[in-house]
Formats: structure tokens, sequence, C-alpha cells
């Protein structure tokens, strides 16, 4: 069991941890994206989809960067 927490398998690690991230994250993104749309004026049903495919994507860049580089770092020098 010990191997799986080797540096071999950061890879794993880092989409383990953006799956992880990726629901909450989306989700605080698309909140601030529609709170910041209603701000300006009402937005239908239509716009708020377009607002959860752009928060989707977001997030999923977001996440994958940021697990990527915490697993190098976390796993940095352990072989």
């Amino acid at each position: 069991m010990a191997e799986i927490f080797s540096a071999e398998y950061q890879y794993l690690w880092a989409v383990v941890l953006a799956g992880a991230l990726f629901l909450p994250v989306r989700r605080l993104i698309w909140v601030l994206m529609v709170r910041r749309a209603t701000r300006s004026a009402e937005i239908d049903e239509k716009e708020q989809e377009r607002l959860r495919r752009r928060a989707s994507f977001t997030a999923t860049l977001l996440c994958f960067i940021f697990s990527f580089l915490y697993t190098a770092t976390l796993f940095d020098g352990r072989s």
C-alpha cells in the first residue's frame, strides 16, 4: 500500500485531487458569476446555463493546474 504514495503515481494523485476539487470550485465560480451578472440585470435560464458551462471550463483548468503543481511539490525529492 505504501508504494501507491510514491512519486511514480504523481499523475494519478493529480487527477484524483482535481476530481475532488472540481465540484466545489465549479459551484463557487458559478455562484460568483451569477451574482455579478444579476447586479446589472436579471438573467434567464439560458444565461445561467451558459455561465455554468463557462464555470465548468474554468474550474477544470484551475483544478488540474493546481493539483498538478501541488502534487509536484508534495512528491518533489521523494523517490
